[in-house]
């Protein structure tokens, strides 16, 4: 991991990206209502980040009640709101380089959840920068978190990201922690606190719309080789929707790759049936005197 600080093109793609990023995020957040198909939103974002960046840096996730991450809708899905706590969390990339945000749209009546995530967010901004220990921004977001009568997501952290890398060291946690990493001039690090009125644990659905390729090695079967040079060709190593794939066979190409070890799937990462999730995030560049928030 290169360190300093970043140089001016760089830091204007980050800068583009997470400007493109709160536009949609704000555009697509006003379309969630009920019924209203998750599809419809994930599909307006993405095609609004298509015209306006480089690209997706992952497919649009759309988490509802107890679901926290990796939830995108499928192909056919006809789902729609209805009463529910609902986590808009999209990426942008621009040359590579990646904003990563999330707002949370209250149709559940649990505006509280909601403000705890966000207030959980504004506090680790608050100590973010330099020298600063990846623990302490952990504990500033679980205080918080804490301090409203919830729990935050504690097997779920902030990331950094890195060209064509969605997600890379340093990890921030969502509660303190003794060991951490010091952050450093030049590091982007998406911070994502989730607060829950569950235990804070999320586990492994079974269903997941959400592919990245993991290992590139030659295939035989036609359709899934043509399923690699897509994925290659158009997302390289971030995250796809298995919805963009072209073609009524890639459904069958796409699990085959995956038992090959070709794909890696994202299932659904959800807290126990009847809680509720809420997440706020934004993408941080650290500098000198502290941060710089791309994604506001």
């Amino acid at each position: 991991m290169s360190h300093g600080p970043l140089d001016d093109e760089t830091m204007e793609k980050y800068q583009e990206a997470g400007s493109v990023l709160r536009q949609v995020l704000d555009e697509a957040a006003e379309k969630i209502e009920p019924g209203v198909t998750q599809l419809a939103v994930a599909e307006f974002a993405e095609d609004r980040i298509l015209e306006l960046a480089d690209g997706c840096a992952f497919p649009a996730n759309i988490s509802v009640d107890e679901e926290a991450s990796h939830a995108s809708p499928g192909r056919d899905d006809d789902t729609e709101f209805g009463e529910e706590l609902v986590c808009l969390d999209c990426g942008v990339h621009v040359d590579g380089y990646i904003a990563d945000a999330a707002v949370t749209v209250d149709l559940s009546g649990t505006p509280e959840l909601v403000e705890a995530a966000k207030e959980a967010l504004d506090a680790a901004l608050d100590v973010v920068g330099p020298g600063v220990e990846t623990g302490e921004v952990g504990a500033a977001i679980e205080d918080v978190i804490r301090g409203y009568g919830y729990t935050p997501v504690l097997n779920l952290s902030g990331h950094g990201v890195a060209q064509w890398d969605a997600h890379t060291g340093p990890t921030i946690p969502n509660r303190g922690t003794e060991r951490g990493v010091e952050l450093e001039v030049g590091d982007v690090v998406a911070i994502e606190p989730f607060a829950t009125t569950g235990s804070g644990k999320v586990s492994e659905g079974t269903n997941a719309e959400i592919y990245s390729l993991e290992n590139d090695r030659s295939v035989r079967n036609r359709a899934a080789r043509q399923v690699l040079d897509q994925v290659k060709d158009e997302h390289k190593t971030l995250p796809f929707a298995a919805r963009w794939l072209d073609g009524s066979r890639s459904e069958m190409a796409v699990r085959r790759l995956e038992q090959q070890g070709v794909l890696h799937g994202y299932p659904v990462l959800k807290e126990d049936d009847g809680e509720l999730v809420s997440q706020a995030e934004h993408t941080v560049v650290i500098t000198e005197d502290g941060c710089e928030i791309i994604t506001t």
